[in-house]
């Protein structure tokens, strides 16, 4: 059987027809032609939509709806309690990796929801689009709660990667110092960190693309503030990365430029008397 996709913008699926995948103008077309239905939105409000077009859908009896986007674990629960209401099942597998990672099948899945459901999804995930599987057992919170776990590591070591940057630079220590210990001691992923900054991904050119973009990063920083405060604790760190990140979105110099969840860098920057794009970034833009 053939996968049937969709996309808000349907040509960024046209590299799956080689694969034999069809597309579809709407998400109720897919959920009504499929028995596994897999989603990843960029943010709640869209999950929710679509949970509401597969169940518009038609009868959705007997089949599983997988989500793979990170969202707050309240609204997994909500959208779970939906579908499960409609006949199906829903399982919450936010995935860590990048759009790399993706096209490797290198992701990572945490997944959780009925046993059933999962089964069914289970030739779809490990060794196919993921290198491993984290099984968070049948409350779909817990999954989403994992992934905000991640994130928090995440846009913190990006915070204070991004300090340190700017501490090399302003006591003459120098960035590719910096790099070149933090590679050595921390190894490829923090390395890879550090590469968004000074290769300029922070701030890709004004027709470029952002490799996560900043939007998406502040919306996973506020997940994981709520989170804390509803637990009855606190992210310091994340507060400082969400304060830059917003601050780095409205620097009047950006004129509509795309920017990374690194994009924090710029406005550390910016706080220690220097530029917001960094002479990297001027001299790609000079170049074009």
């Amino acid at each position: 059987m053939a996968v049937i996709q969709t996309n808000r913008t349907l040509s960024r699926g046209d590299s799956l027809k080689s694969l034999g995948a069809v597309s579809a103008n709407t998400v109720a077309e897919v959920a009504s032609k499929s028995d596994i239905i897999f989603s990843c939105v960029s943010n709640d409000a869209v999950l929710q939509d679509v949970a509401k077009d597969i169940i518009a859908s038609g009868s959705i009896e007997g089949k599983v709806y997988v989500d793979c986007s990170t969202v707050h674990p309240d609204t997994s629960v909500d959208v779970g309690k939906q579908i499960l209401q409609a006949g199906g099942q829903f399982v919450a597998a936010p995935v860590f990796g990048a759009a790399a990672m993706a096209e490797a099948g290198k992701l990572i899945f945490v997944i959780a929801g009925p046993e059933e459901a999962k089964s069914k999804m289970a030739p779809y995930l490990k060794d196919v689009m993921g290198r491993s599987v984290m099984d968070m057992g049948s409350d779909v919170s817990k999954s989403s709660l994992l992934k905000i776990a991640g994130n928090i590591c995440v846009i913190s070591f990006m915070e204070v990667i991004s300090e340190a940057h700017v501490f090399a630079e302003k006591t003459g220590l120098g960035c590719a110092t910096l790099e070149n210990m933090l590679g050595n001691m921390f190894g490829p992923v923090v390395e890879s960190y550090s590469k968004r900054i000074t290769t300029g991904a922070y701030a890709p050119a004004p027709d470029g693309k952002a490799g996560f973009d900043v939007r998406l990063a502040v919306k996973d920083a506020k997940h994981a503030l709520n989170c804390a405060k509803t637990a009855g604790t606190r992210l310091e760190v994340s507060e400082v990365a969400l304060r830059h990140m917003e601050e780095a979105m409205a620097s009047s110099e950006l004129d509509g430029r795309p920017l990374d969840s690194s994009s924090m860098y710029g406005a550390i920057r910016k706080e220690a008397g220097m530029d917001f794009f960094s002479d990297v970034c001027k001299q790609m833009d000079s170049a074009k």
